[in-house]
């Protein structure tokens, strides 16, 4: 057996050379990368801050996400919470501020992997509902994490539907104070980041009662465990609510509360407040507690979501360059799977889709940051279009980036399931997005109710919001596409899909109406239509992301190669589009059946077009290897030498021999047996026979060594041999196996914080708690 080099496979990734199917992609980019990057960053001195942002974190070992797939819940949340406080030091050492543009950068660099995340959500919903006074009390204690906060609305039996929820909040003249509630279990606070373990104080939505009447839905802040020894306020009770598929970083908890009382004060009060004698006085539009919802989607969107679908591009489309099977010709070497057109539909839409998401983004951000200064000077009348927009556009860039997420991971084969491809981490966690902040349906319905005011308001002759001005356009009648080259153009494609809008809501809108004067209740009528109503409101933010990447390209005229290529990746996002939902197209004839397969030629011509540039576009995001975390997505493309230094991270293989197995599979009858040690050092020939001894033998109290002959071979017994498996079963380099496991704690450290008022609190005797640290930063 030939000798196996280990030092030719396992150099350290900084040192490797590129895999050459990997370099050889680069080599042919038909736009220069480093250009497209800078416009991805908004501009060329965005990269340089972001570079040497990620530069200072990833050189820092505090920040080192080694060994994270192989942490348990409890290690996951304290290295989270480690992570934080660090961050939080560093930001101070290194003179970043909370309101710079290094933060996104760090959060981008640490890929999510911190504590703390629905703290901002908790500071966001004060600097948005509270007065001027309740800012200037409450941000400074948690811009220095004097207090952890928390942002307590879903509840165990309500969260998308806000008017439901259970929580009540009873206010005492006499006592000037509110009276805090959850009656019910069904009321109980559940899921809220945070609170299970970390939270100190919360932002409590409740249903506000003043003398018997109800006034509906406010926010309130509580405390709920002492800054002394952390432990839970009187009438508090609070924990954590469990496992979840994945963010066992977060904390996330439950909350039930017994008669707590809390002054008038800590009602957030910019656009509603009760005052003295008990009279309750509101100003704007009744969606106002929806702003922190509306602020949460469009920071989740560009911090968590978008991001993740760019990532899982980058790893499966660098993978397939990489991953060769079977040959497309006899004679010729095996085929990179990307060069297969299957494989190709799978993964080119998506990275077509991702820069689409990317670039309305952009134009989310933008919208909202108008609106918001808007409503923070007491105009709310964008406010309803705000609210239908960023949940419509949440509820279709989840869905897509979930179910991307998904194709890319099984795009990788077996591989993709494997916990280091970094794929399974991405999926879960956007999973959870489909449903937190808004569960999608119940969004597009929200996007489908406002869209149904609009269409009447054009029937009425009034005027409507900007987003869905397109439905002042008239029907066009059948697609004016001749050739499959006309499919190209994006007045051509960009009609089609504003049809298909126009349409799908006008025959919704018709079925309503038709319900309602035929005797149904409004909600009944609305009931039965919401099927119809939901495809109405997906075919809308499609139209809108279609149409801002129109938009997008033709602002990119003075940028000929990249225009070019994103050109390409428009149109593909806009065929793709039309060949997966052929009946929407297709039904009342707008676009012929002739037409349909146009649109199918020059869609599988683009996918030929843009696989030759594939690697080129996902380097572009430029991620790296460090915020991708993936034994498959690394930049050098060195997979398989990865996949097997990464295994060898895991505990149980820092175990020479597996004596519970034995335990465990024969039971406790029979005579003890000795089996050898097997060395895992191989000899020099790379043959690993022969390295069964009777050194340091381990009785087995389980083994039925000599009644199941397989007990001698699993087992290593007397007369077993190793098989051979084509190479030594050795260990990587420098691992010691004789070094003891250290045993994780029982129970995690408490958590402390300090008084308002004093030093941090002193904790005697054991380890200083994790978030002890915190309240001592400037």
């Amino acid at each position: 057996m030939a000798q196996w080099n280990r030092s030719g496979y396992f150099r350290s990734s900084g040192s490797r050379d590129v895999n050459p199917d990997l370099d050889g992609e680069r080599q042919t980019a038909s736009f220069s990368v480093e250009r497209l990057t800078a416009i991805l960053d908004g501009g060329a001195d965005n990269t340089r801050t972001r570079r040497a942002v990620e530069a200072v974190i990833h050189s820092d070992p505090g920040f080192s996400r080694e060994n994270q797939y192989f942490q348990s819940q409890n290690e996951r949340y304290e290295t989270a919470v480690r992570k934080s406080v660090y961050l939080k030091e560093k930001m101070h050492q290194m003179g970043w501020t909370e309101d710079g543009p290094e933060i996104k950068y760090c959060y981008r660099a640490l890929g999510g992997d911190l504590a703390f995340n629905v703290h901002r959500v908790f500071k966001n919903s004060i600097l948005a509902l509270g007065t001027d006074e309740q800012i200037a009390k409450w941000i400074p204690l948690a811009d220095k994490y004097h207090i952890i906060g928390t942002y307590a609305q879903t509840e165990l039996g309500h969260g998308t539907f806000l008017r439901g929820l259970e929580t009540t909040a009873i206010f005492d003249i006499s006592t000037q104070e509110f009276t805090l509630n959850t009656p019910k279990i069904s009321a109980m606070k559940w899921w809220p980041g945070d609170l299970g373990r970390s939270a100190t104080h919360a932002v409590v939505f409740a249903q506000l009662y003043i003398k018997g009447k109800c006034y509906g839905l406010h926010a309130f802040i509580l405390q709920i465990r002492s800054l002394h020894d952390h432990s839970p306020a009187p009438g508090v009770i609070v924990g954590d609510i469990g496992p979840k598929m994945n963010f066992e970083h977060i904390d996330n908890g439950y909350l039930m509360l017994q008669n707590i009382n809390i002054p008038r004060e800590n009602m957030l009060s910019r656009f509603s407040q009760v005052l003295p004698d008990g009279t309750y006085m509101k100003q704007g539009s009744d969606k106002i507690n929806y702003l922190t919802m509306i602020i949460t989607r469009v920071q989740i969107l560009w911090t968590e979501v978008i991001p993740m679908l760019l990532k899982a591009c980058t790893i499966a489309i660098r993978y397939s360059v990489v991953r060769r099977q079977s040959k497309l010709n006899p004679g010729d070497p095996e085929a990179k799977i990307l060069d297969y057109q299957t494989q190709q539909q799978k993964l080119l839409p998506l990275l077509a889709t991702a820069y689409a998401f990317h670039f309305m983004n952009a134009y989310v951000n933008e919208f909202y940051n108008k609106g918001y200064t808007e409503i923070k000077q007491e105009n709310f009348d964008s406010l309803p279009e705000l609210h239908a927009l960023t949940s419509g556009l949440k509820a279709i860039i989840t869905e897509y980036c979930t179910a991307g997420a998904e194709v890319c991971l099984r795009a990788c084969g077996g591989h993709g399931y494997s916990a280091l491809s970094g794929l399974p981490f991405l999926y879960t966690k956007l999973a959870a997005s489909c449903t937190y902040e808004g569960e999608n349906t119940v969004l597009f319905l929200q996007t489908a109710r406002f869209l149904v005011k609009c269409l009447a308001a054009v029937h009425s002759g009034q005027p409507i919001p900007p987003s869905a001005a397109y439905l002042y356009s008239v029907d066009s009648g059948k697609c004016q596409a001749w050739t499959k080259m006309d499919f190209l153009r994006p007045d051509i494609y960009g009609e089609a899909y504003r049809h298909r809008a126009t349409r799908l809501l006008g025959n919704a809108a018709t079925k309503l109406q038709a319900l309602v004067q035929s005797g149904a209740e409004q909600h009944e009528a609305w009931n039965q239509c919401t099927v119809q109503l939901v495809q109405a409101a997906k075919a809308h933010c499609h139209y809108i992301v279609v149409k801002n990447f129109i938009d997008t390209v033709e602002k990119l005229r003075n940028e000929a190669e990249i225009q070019k290529i994103v050109k390409h990746l428009c149109d593909l996002f806009a065929l793709h589009g039309i060949f997966s939902n052929t009946g929407e197209f297709l039904h009342a004839g707008y676009i012929s059946g002739d037409q349909m397969d146009m649109v199918t030629a020059s869609y599988l011509d683009l996918l030929a077009i843009i696989r030759n540039d594939a690697v080129p576009l996902v380097d572009a995001f430029d991620f790296t290897d460090e915020s991708l975390n993936s034994a498959l997505g690394s930049y050098d493309g060195h997979v398989y030498q990865r996949l097997y230094e990464w295994a060898q991270k895991s505990p149980t293989n820092q175990q020479v021999r597996t004596v519970g197995y034995c335990h465990g599979v024969w039971g406790s009858q029979g005579p003890a047996p000795s089996f050898p040690a097997i060395h895992r050092d191989s000899q020099p020939d790379g043959n690993t026979e022969g390295l069964l001894d009777n050194r340091n033998t381990v009785p087995s109290r389980a083994c039925r060594y000599n009644q199941d002959p397989s007990a001698r071979f699993l087992c290593g017994g007397q007369g077993a041999k190793t098989p051979n498996l084509g190479f030594p079963v050795s260990s990587p380099p420098a691992q010691n196996f004789k070094k003891p496991l250290q045993p994780t704690p029982s129970s995690p450290p408490r958590l402390l914080l300090s008084p308002l008022s004093s030093s941090p609190a002193k904790v005697s005797p054991g380890p200083t708690p994790l978030l002890a640290q915190v309240s001592s930063l400037k």
